[in-house]
Order: C-alpha cells, then structure tokens, then sequence
C-alpha cells in the first residue's frame, strides 16, 4: 500500500471514514503480524492481495494455512493469544479480551506433565520444583499482561494436581496427613527448601501500546 494511504492520524481516519473507506492498523512482532481493519471482508481480502503483492517483490510469499481473515467476535489467535470479543458478564457492553489460547494452555500443561515424568521419583522434591518453577514461572510472565486469572488458577490447580500425584508415587505407604506436615506443614501447598510457584497469585497487568513509538523500516514518503 503506497504511504500516503496510510490512516496515520485521527484526522486522516476521520476522512477517510466520511468517504466510507476502511481504516486499519498493523501490530507486528519479528515477522509475525496482524492487520486489524474497520471496514468490509471485502477491504479485508484487497489488502491482504495488496500485501502479498509488496512481499511478492522481497521473495516472500503469504502463507494460506497461516493467513487468516476473521471477524473480531470469532476471534483469533496470535502469538499465543486468544484475542475475541466478548459481551462483559453482567452488561450489554462488549470489549475486546486478550487471553491465553486454550493451544498455549494446554502446551505448559503438557511440559509440566513431561517434568514430572523427567524428574525420578527417587529425586528430591526441590529438584522438580526448581525446574517446574522455571517453565512455570515465564509462562505466566509471558502472558501476564492479559485477561488471564481464569487461566491462571486453571494452570495451578492443574499443578498442584500433578506435583501430588508425584509426591503420591514417591511415598506410596504415606498417608495424606503425613505428607501434608512433610511437604505443606500442614497445609496443601507443596515445597522444598523452595516454595512452588503458585500462577493464582500472580496478578495480571493492563499491557502498555508502544505500537506508535516502534520505528519502521520503510520511510514515511
């Protein structure tokens, strides 16, 4: 698209929204990217024909399996997020919510289940601890910046699940009041000389849009 199309201002969308043309956004990230556009699927397909044009001159090509035109009430997914509008529970208001992806979800879980396997039972507990906390841990930065508590207390009753099951296969002649002052001193939260993370108890962020202040490699005329 030539660069003085481009709705960069509130000024320029406003126009072009009287002239009844779409205005669109690009949110780019390595070489994965999204365009998000206020107008018809029509609009949508010309720019992505447009786009494929431009990267046709780099060698690039789009790929079909990965291109995908929606609208925002399907939703979508993009770098591992859930991106979907939703009606807000208890109103008639809809927003837009980014979330995990329930693939992202079910990815952490799998690498929890793959530790707990890796990790011998023979072993002390700290060891999985340790390495659970490290996968679990940057999982949940990652995707702090979100609508994410639901997912989150999903993930640690998921973990705490698991860690017992370990925990039930270490000690197999222990009862539950014996491993509890073990492991929990008295509580249900298990730990070694370290505590396992616990993703409930991280609070989620609102993201800040840089999108503005990230430089383009492409000159403005």
């Amino acid at each position: 698209m030539h660069s003085n199309e481009y709705p960069d201002s509130r000024v320029e969308k406003a126009r072009r929204l009287r002239r009844g043309l779409p205005n669109f956004k690009l949110v780019r990230y390595a070489d994965d990217w999204c365009l998000m556009i206020k107008g018809s699927r029509a609009d949508a397909e010309a720019l992505r024909d447009e786009i494929a044009g431009v990267l046709a001159t780099m060698g690039l090509r789009l790929s079909e399996a990965k291109t995908l035109i929606t609208h925002i009430d399907e939703g979508m997914d993009f770098l591992g997020w859930r991106i979907q509008r939703h009606r807000k529970r208890g109103t008639n208001r809809h927003y837009i919510y980014t979330y995990p992806a329930k693939k992202s979800l079910k990815a952490v879980m799998a690498k929890v289940k793959t530790l707990c396997r890796q990790v011998e039972v023979n072993q002390p507990l700290d060891d999985l601890i340790r390495r659970l906390n490290q996968a679990v841990r940057g999982w949940c930065a990652y995707f702090r910046p979100g609508v994410s508590s639901a997912t989150f207390a999903y993930l640690s009753h998921y973990l705490w699940q698991t860690v017992w099951r370990w925990l039930r296969r270490k000690h197999r002649r222990s009862t539950w009041k014996e491993l509890r002052r073990r492991y929990c001193d008295g509580g249900w939260w298990p730990h070694g000389q370290r505590e396992l993370f616990d993703p409930e108890k991280l609070s989620t962020t609102r993201y800040l849009y840089r999108g503005a202040n990230i430089p383009t490699p492409w000159p403005a005329t």
